[in-house]
């Protein structure tokens, strides 16, 4: 090889290294530059599962699920509004009559007067404990037998607490989250009435077992419902993770606590399954064990996933899936129990559309997008479920109402000290959710279960 021909080798060689170089440089911006696009859209509670108190700046108003309203905010036309009106039977009446002329000074006594006008206030009166003795009287008979009169099954003590205070002590503790301190404060506070925390416990503890009869019915109710959505959020009990799970149907809820989150808590929770009911759920996989029930994902989940690839790769095929799954919820707010035949017609329209998008090949660089793909595909046939039967909602929002619950217990009383206080917790609370979807008091029907004994 001469000098020529050893200088084009080496210019070669250096190009050679100069083009693997390049290539190197050139993935490497690839890789900055999608790292960069998690700072530039980040993920909160509009484009992902994260909850909105952890946004670290609140989401703009072009990252709300909901489609825009023509409507303008606040109330509509014709909506019945609500004020502070005059009760027809008041429990005091008092007169303000006057007694002399305010013009020359006589005395108006004997003139008969004449209602004016009526004004009223509504207003709590000073609360104080009633206190109840129950004396036991005895007779002897000519026989010689003493005849000695039994106090009522409900009086068992020489000194306790009455239902009314159970039913309290209850509803602050299972519907307005109090903890034990601020409950105890409260009680003496307003109703002079100075218990313990120790107290407190004793009486939750004992309500929840009168209520466990009316907790089994809720869970045979939801197993033998049609339609359930389940979800489980994290609790703390005593320092440790536990899990809190959901059951719940349109006048139903039914919360339990685990250790697990495997299929170990369901097959506890439901030792004999769900039936033929079609599971609305966020497609955590332990669902997925019960091959023999129908699936609904729920569609507000992966529309918030489907934002965050929208702003993150601006990927047009994210668009065409988050306008399909739109399409069809709105489909679904007109279908009825009869479905017509051109309803039926744009169903099949859009079950075809969602096949052809799952198949398009996307961006290998867009991963999260290749792996939401993927997991559509895995979970095709539970995507639009709802479509094809009239009670399977398009979301699990019911399921993250209820155990929302216990995110605002915990923040409002901190953890659960114990797993028997969770349980109480979950079984009360039960109750009461299902009280409020039933329109029905939940003060009055407490009331009715301190009635009960215990099992």
């Amino acid at each position: 090889m001469d000098k020529r021909d050893k200088q084009i080798q080496d210019l070669v060689n250096i190009n050679l290294r100069l083009m693997e170089r390049i290539g190197f440089l050139e993935n490497r911006v690839v890789q900055l530059e999608n790292e960069l696009a998690k700072y530039r859209n980040p993920k909160n509670s509009g484009n992902s599962s994260i909850p909105p108190s952890k946004d670290e700046n609140r989401p703009k108003k072009t990252q709300s699920l909901r489609d825009a309203s023509v409507r303008k905010s606040g109330g509509q036309p014709g909506h019945e509004g609500h004020t502070l009106e005059m009760r027809a039977v008041p429990d005091v009446i008092t007169d303000h009559i006057p007694g002399f002329c305010s013009g020359c000074g006589e005395d108006l006594s004997p003139i008969a007067a004449e209602l004016s006008s009526k004004r009223q206030v509504i207003d709590l009166p000073v609360i104080r404990p009633v206190c109840t003795e129950h004396r036991s009287y005895h007779k002897i008979c000519r026989c010689g037998t003493k005849n000695k009169a039994a106090y009522p099954d409900h009086v068992n003590a020489p000194v306790q607490y009455g239902g009314g205070v159970e039913t309290m002590v209850n509803y602050l503790h299972g519907r307005q989250y109090l903890p034990y301190h601020r409950l105890k404060e409260l009680l003496k506070d307003c109703f002079q009435i100075d218990l313990s925390q120790g107290s407190i416990d004793n009486i939750i503890r004992r309500f929840a077992q009168k209520a466990l009869p009316v907790y089994q019915r809720l869970k045979d109710a939801v197993s033998a419902s049609a339609v359930i959505g389940c979800d489980e959020t994290g609790a703390k009990v005593d320092g440790n993770k536990h899990w809190v799970w959901t059951y719940q149907t349109e006048r139903h809820t039914v919360l339990a606590m685990s250790e697990s989150r495997g299929l170990k808590a369901i097959t506890r929770h439901f030792d004999s399954g769900f039936g033929n009911a079609i599971l609305c759920h966020d497609a955590w996989r332990t669902y997925f064990h019960y091959s023999g029930n129908l699936h609904q994902l729920c569609c507000a989940h992966l529309l918030r996933e489907l934002n965050y690839l929208v702003e993150r790769y601006q990927s047009a095929w994210a668009e065409q899936i988050r306008s399909l799954i739109r399409e069809a919820i709105s489909l679904k707010k007109k279908l009825g129990e009869t479905v017509s035949a051109d309803q039926k017609q744009r169903i099949k329209a859009i079950e075809d559309r969602m096949d052809r998008l799952l198949e398009i090949p996307l961006e290998t660089t867009h991963k999260e997008a290749v792996t939401l793909q993927n997991r559509l595909r895995k979970y095709r046939d539970s995507l639009l479920t709802f479509l094809h039967y009239n009670k399977v909602p398009p979301d699990n929002n019911a399921s993250e109402r209820a155990v929302r619950n216990i995110k605002v217990k915990q923040k409002i009383s901190g953890q659960f000290k114990s797993s028997q206080g969770a349980d109480d917790f979950c079984v009360i609370r039960s109750i009461i959710d299902t009280l409020i979807k039933r329109s029905q008091n939940v003060l009055e029907n407490l009331t009715l279960i301190t009635k009960l004994v215990p099992e």
